[in-house]
């Protein structure tokens, strides 16, 4: 694993696809700087990639393509009822990148794209703007920025994650959430923290990330690299989602939890957030179509209005168990459900 997860890092990228309208565009150049000894090609519109027939995601995950593009509308979405708003009103989020480095077994993108290759959206200012009139029109937004991706693990890459701290900091009324599982920390950890800019880290038993989160960080490191954002007055939202049924659950999420609050300060966590594997029927279909050897996804799994998941038993007894343990280090309303 350690091998395929250096090659992956190491030999990604290898083609940049271009759509003609980004060519000029500066975060396109900056991107493109990065990787000298890649194979440039101009297209014209990026789905004649990213959309063709007969690709295999599982396959492209091993060597992704990078492909730049401009998006001209429909940057920002409603927030969906199956997604948390932690009671924050005006409630949306914006996709600038599709797809992930990582190589979740569970993640609903490889039933949602037709590609695993990495579409960045250049022309993110564009979004900001759109965000500024969304501020003018409702007063404040809460606005998650990492749903399709996994923002700061690309960081490297695009530099979005300062572009958007630098209008948090100007826009006060302009609530960010950036969910992640990486510890690329090393530009962000250097900024002045802000209230109006939460840093929400999945967690996950380490059983959990070997079997089932490829290329992502162990727990033991993303735990590290919460301590050093605490200390550094960085305020943290943790996420117990998806929860995955394995043998010894119980232990293994229990362990988990007691370690987390060993490690860190309780009093600079915002919240916590538990959330079951779900999926639509149409995504866990062709999930299911192109992963036939996970046990993960084949599951046998109850489907509710079109929604899969675990049983309501199975579901009310890890809630149960889970909230129980929290309950010993939180007050009930930081835990979100």
């Amino acid at each position: 694993m350690k091998i395929l997860k250096k090659e992956l890092l190491t030999n990604k990228f290898s083609h940049i696809y271009i759509e003609k309208e980004a060519l000029s565009n500066r975060n396109t150049q900056r991107i493109v700087a990065k990787f000298p000894n890649s194979k440039i090609i101009e297209i014209s519109n990026y789905k004649e990639v990213f959309s063709s027939n007969n690709q295999n995601f599982i396959t492209q995950k091993l060597s992704p393509k990078l492909i730049l593009a401009v998006k001209n509308e429909n940057n920002i979405y409603k927030g969906a009822k199956v997604c948390e708003s932690f009671n924050n009103e005006n409630f949306f989020y914006t996709s600038s990148i599709i797809n992930c480095l990582y190589d979740c077994e569970y993640c609903y993108l490889q039933g949602v794209y037709p590609s695993a290759n990495i579409v960045i959206f250049v022309n993110i200012e564009d979004v900001f703007e759109e965000v500024k009139k969304l501020l003018n029109d409702l007063g404040h937004i809460y606005l998650c920025i990492s749903y399709d991706t996994d923002l700061l693990a690309l960081d490297n890459i695009c530099n979005f994650v300062d572009k958007w701290y630098e209008l948090a900091k100007e826009y006060k009324n302009l609530k960010i959430e950036l969910r992640t599982k990486s510890t690329n920390i090393k530009n962000i950890i250097e900024k002045k923290s802000l209230d109006n800019f939460i840093i929400a880290f999945t967690v996950s038993p380490d059983f959990i990330v070997k079997n089932y989160e490829k290329y992502t960080a162990g727990f033991e490191k993303r735990i590290e690299a919460i301590k050093d954002l605490q200390r550094k007055g960085w305020s943290i939202r943790l996420c117990i989602d998806p929860i995955i049924y394995t043998e010894n659950f119980e232990l293994i999420y229990s362990d988990m939890i007691k370690q987390i609050f060993v490690s860190l300060d309780k009093d600079k966590i915002v919240d916590i957030s538990i959330g079951f594997f779900r999926i639509s029927k149409e995504y866990l279909k062709k999930m299911r179509r192109q992963n036939s050897d996970s046990r993960l996804l084949h599951y046998p799994y109850v489907c509710e209005n079109g929604v899969y998941s675990y049983s309501k038993a199975k579901r009310e007894k890890a809630l149960t168990h889970i909230k129980d343990i929290l309950l010993n280090f939180v007050n009930v309303e930081k835990i979100y459900i």
